[in-house]
């Protein structure tokens, strides 16, 4: 998906400053914050702080639901970045830049961290807390999410019917469906192990990229090559090390998920339709980076 670059909107009020200048700032103010700005403060220029903090719409008067409401915003966030990471990943995988290809990823791990994290804002919440608010929300689900739907899709998770619900927002539907048609991250490993030298058939390495790949030997082969070799500087080990740990807090988050749903509405049927919890349980079977999981058997 192509991101807007929204630098120059913002160069006339976020302006740079040098080392000297700041040192010069700081001697004028005798070492105290500046206080007056010409201007728009800069942080909120730069930040948007201010927009931010106005796209909080509750829809009824409860208290908590302000909390459901900013978590899944903060998460949104989340998504959105752990995409820009991952998609960082992938442009230096297809130029076989393993090794800066590992900053992006540990970074996407992180993130991923602090998604788990937020569920932590939700412990509170039981079926009384929610249903306080929750018939207001009609047929809305995380369901919907447009960027985590960008986000399974670059982790490999790939079902073509997931992108219908947005078929009446045109630009949103044209980004998902160029996303479906772009290799995953996975797909970008599998074909540099091929160009590293391992076998792997025509078929596979050639295969539509808008169908979820599945499990191959000949990769789980390769995998388990790569990590016979413990040397410093086998950086396809070390890959396949930050792509574990991207798989494993991935797959942490859906367990939160199913936990949260399990505290707040049990085995209700979802508000987007779907069996809820049941839904959930069943989607935890598509491993992401499948053959990462299942080498480790014939290591």
């Amino acid at each position: 998906m192509e991101q807007t670059d929204l630098r120059p909107a913002t160069r006339t009020e976020v302006r740079p400053v040098t080392a000297r200048q700041r040192m010069a700032r700081a001697a004028r103010n005798g070492g105290e914050p500046t206080l007056d700005f010409a201007e728009r403060v800069p942080y909120d220029a730069y930040v948007q702080a201010s927009t931010l903090h106005r796209l909080q719409q509750p829809l009824s008067g409860d208290p908590g639901e302000m909390s459901f409401l900013m978590v899944s915003q903060i998460m949104e966030l989340y998504f959105g970045l752990t995409c820009h990471e991952l998609r960082e990943t992938s442009r230096l995988l297809r130029a076989d830049r393993v090794w800066e290809a590992l900053a992006p990823l540990r970074r996407a791990a992180l993130h991923l961290e602090g998604l788990n994290a937020a569920w932590r804002g939700l412990r509170w919440m039981t079926p009384a807390d929610f249903n306080r608010f929750r018939n207001l929300l009609g047929e809305g689900s995380g369901f919907q999410s447009a960027m985590y739907r960008h986000l399974e899709f670059l982790l490999g998770l790939r079902d073509p019917a997931l992108i219908r619900p947005f078929r009446r927002q045109t630009e949103v539907y044209a980004e998902l469906t160029d996303a479906l048609a772009t290799p995953s991250v996975w797909d970008e490993v599998v074909a540099l192990l091929a160009r590293y030298g391992h076998d792997l058939p025509t078929e596979l390495l050639e295969r539509d990229v808008a169908t979820e790949h599945e499990t191959h030997p000949a990769v789980e082969a390769a995998w388990v090559q790569i990590y016979a070799d413990t040397g410093p500087d086998n950086h396809l080990r070390l890959l396949g090390e930050a792509l574990t740990e991207v798989a494993e807090q991935f797959g942490d988050w859906r367990h939160h998920h199913i936990k949260a749903v399990q505290r707040t509405m049990g085995a209700k049927v979802g508000s987007g339709g779907s069996a809820g919890l049941a839904w959930l349980q069943r989607s935890m079977a598509r491993v992401v980076f499948p053959e990462l999981w299942s080498a480790r058997t014939a290591m």
